[in-house]
Parts: structure tokens; C-alpha cells; sequence
């Protein structure tokens, strides 16, 4: 196993910028994901990592050896891909032990490793056989045994569950998580799905047009999200955004442009006199006889939790309430804000506000 060293990494296609300036240490056994919105520069910097893709600046170490130059089977990387790349004229067994053979390794070695890729990912009755006769869901496993089997230093999925149905990518989901607690091998994982980068990473690295927004952990990334490009793309339903400023005849209110009073706690200094961004989480906003009246805009009932949009002024909120909401569109219902969890924005720069 090995880390991962991202520095001053830059793409060009032509004089377009794709990847512009990408510094990120990856650590020895960690499990780091790439997400972020289409076009962002995620996949591209798989690819670079990979070797499939020339950088035209910057370094890419593994294992703290620089890898810029070297032909992807030098680098000993497996990549797992989306469209899972089996061959539909082998078995299984045959799909899994393809590199190997390649390699000219010994059958008894070869035969011993595919068996105990098989048996992690469950495959062990499905060897002899053929793609066409697996699910989506074995095809992918078999796509990862391919990868396990090369014992690599590093392991790159290239968003490899976004071809699979609801029900079996929260399963697939599960079962990576759990490989690479087993394996413990350096992981790096694209995806455009917020909700695949929460549950499984160790780390996040949040991507927009070509550039690192944040990295941290999950819940840091949901707790403190650096600006408002974060907030808004880490979170589901996503945090609600209010434009407006403090009140300067009283600081713990919050102004919105049409002039809604909003609670405050311990605004940043800085805030004072800026234009802002009121960034507030909807699970933030609870039921409350004697709080804010808004008027039901929409109500969705999911069983577990009601999902609700109220017009609070000339704002709409996103709400989630554990309870359910005997409400119906057009009338009014009463919330409270948990101004603890209140986050403030620079509108300008986008950039969060602290102490």
C-alpha cells in the first residue's frame, strides 16, 4: 500500500484550463473520494492518476515515487470502471484472472488468488459463469475481484455504481465500504453522488471547475462548509440560502431583502455592514406554535419524514420534520429556527464567516 500526492497538478486541453492547480495528500490506507458536479475535473484527475491521461504541470507521486511518465501498468494501480469492462467471452474466473495471466503468473498462484477474490465478493459459485449470465450488481463485483486479485498499491473506481438500480447501489455501497476496511489498501473513488461520498468516504475532496473547494472528512464538510458552493452541494435536501444582511440596530437579527427578521447567535464580527448569505440546514427548522408563520408552498410525505417548502416572506425554506404534518399547501404553519446552527456567507466572495 501506498499515499497519494497530488502537487500543483495542472491539465490543459489545448489553451482550456480543466484542472487548474490540484494539491491533495492522500494517505497511506485512506479511503478519499473525488465528487463534485459533471464537468468539474473529478474523472480527469482519475485518468491523470491513472496514467491515462498526460498532466501538462505539476507532480503525481505514489508511494512517494513520481509517477508523471510512467505507462499506467508501471504504476501498480487497478481501476474499477463504470461500465464495468468485462470480457463477454471468458468466465468469470477467466474475466478475473486476465492480468495475471498476462503477467505470466504462475497457474497454482494465480488460480490461489482469483479463489480468494471470489470468496470476499461472494463469487465463489459464479466462476464458471459467463457475464451475460450475471446481474449488474455480480457484474461489478466481478469488476472489483479483476482489480483485488492484482494486489495494487492503489485502487481508483471511477464511478462505478451510477449504471446500478436505487436498491443495489445503497447494497454496493456496503460492500466497498466493508472491502476496504478489510483490505485496507489506498482507495480513490469518483462520483458526482453526494450521498455515495458521505456514507464511504474517510475523506472528501469537493471539486468545481477544476479546482479543490474543500477537503475533510464528511461530517466537517456538512458542519463547516467553506463557502457556499460546499454548503450547497454537501446535503440532501440541500442547506437553504437567504440573502440579507445583519440588522444594525440589532445584530442578533438577521435581515432578508424583503425585510424578514431571521435569528442570529454570536454573529462574526466580520458580518457587520457585509452583504450575506443566511445558510441554514433544513433539518435545522422545527414545529413551533409560537414561531415564524409561512405558507405551505409544497408537502411530501415520505413515511419516515415529511420534506415540506414554506414561504417565509419572499423566501422559500426547505424543511424536513421527523414528524407528519397534518398541513395542506396554502395554509400556514409556524417554525422555529435553531440559530446555533445558523451559517452566514460573504455574498460577495461566497466564503463563510468565523470568528
Amino acid at each position: 500500500m501506498a499515499g497519494v500526492q497530488f502537487a500543483d497538478v495542472r491539465k490543459s486541453f489545448g489553451t482550456f484550463p480543466v484542472i487548474k492547480g490540484v494539491n491533495i495528500d492522500i494517505a497511506d490506507g485512506e479511503f478519499v473520494i473525488l465528487v463534485g458536479p459533471s464537468g468539474c475535473g473529478k474523472s480527469t484527475l482519475l485518468r491523470m492518476l491513472a496514467g491515462l491521461e498526460n498532466i501538462s504541470s505539476g507532480e503525481i507521486k505514489i508511494g512517494g515515487r513520481v509517477v508523471n511518465t510512467l505507462p499506467p501498468k508501471d504504476r501498480d494501480i487497478a481501476m474499477v470502471f463504470q461500465n464495468y469492462a468485462l470480457y463477454p467471452h471468458m468466465t468469470v474466473q477467466q474475466n478475473m484472472g486476465f492480468s495475471l495471466m498476462l503477467n505470466k503468473a504462475p497457474k497454482a498462484e494465480a488460480e490461489k488468488r482469483v479463489k480468494y477474490a471470489a470468496g470476499i465478493l461472494g463469487l465463489d459459485k459464479l466462476l464458471d459463469r459467463y457475464p451475460r449470465q450475471l446481474s449488474g450488481g455480480q457484474r461489478q463485483r466481478v469488476a472489483m475481484g479483476r482489480a483485488i486479485v492484482r494486489d495494487p498499491e492503489v485502487f481508483l473506481f471511477d464511478e462505478p455504481l451510477s449504471n446500478l438500480d436505487a436498491k443495489l447501489r445503497v447494497a454496493m455501497r456496503a460492500e466497498i465500504k466493508e472491502l476496504h476496511q478489510r483490505l485496507k489498501t489506498t482507495t480513490v473513488y469518483v462520483t458526482h453522488d453526494q450521498i455515495e461520498a458521505m456514507t464511504m468516504a474517510d475523506k472528501i475532496v469537493v471539486m468545481h471547475d477544476g479546482i479543490v473547494e474543500q477537503v475533510g472528512t464528511p461530517l466537517e464538510l456538512y458542519d463547516k462548509p467553506a463557502n457556499l458552493f460546499v454548503g450547497g452541494f454537501i446535503g440532501s435536501p440541500a442547506m437553504n440560502m437567504i440573502k440579507g444582511k445583519l440588522d444594525p440596530e440589532n445584530p442578533a437579527r438577521f435581515l432578508t431583502t424583503d425585510g424578514t427578521a431571521l435569528p442570529v447567535v454570536n454573529p462574526p464580527a466580520a458580518a457587520k455592514g457585509r452583504e450575506l448569505v443566511y445558510g441554514l440546514r433544513p433539518e435545522y427548522i422545527s414545529l413551533d406554535a409560537n414561531g415564524l408563520p409561512g405558507e405551505i408552498v409544497v408537502l411530501e410525505p415520505t413515511g419516515y419524514e415529511t420534506h415540506l417548502t414554506l414561504r417565509l416572506g419572499g423566501s422559500d425554506l426547505t424543511c424536513v420534520f421527523r414528524e407528519r404534518v397534518n398541513a395542506r399547501p396554502g395554509e400556514t404553519l409556524r417554525v422555529a429556527i435553531d440559530a446555533p446552527h445558523v451559517h452566514l456567507f460573504d455574498a460577495e466572495t461566497g466564503r463563510r464567516l468565523t470568528d
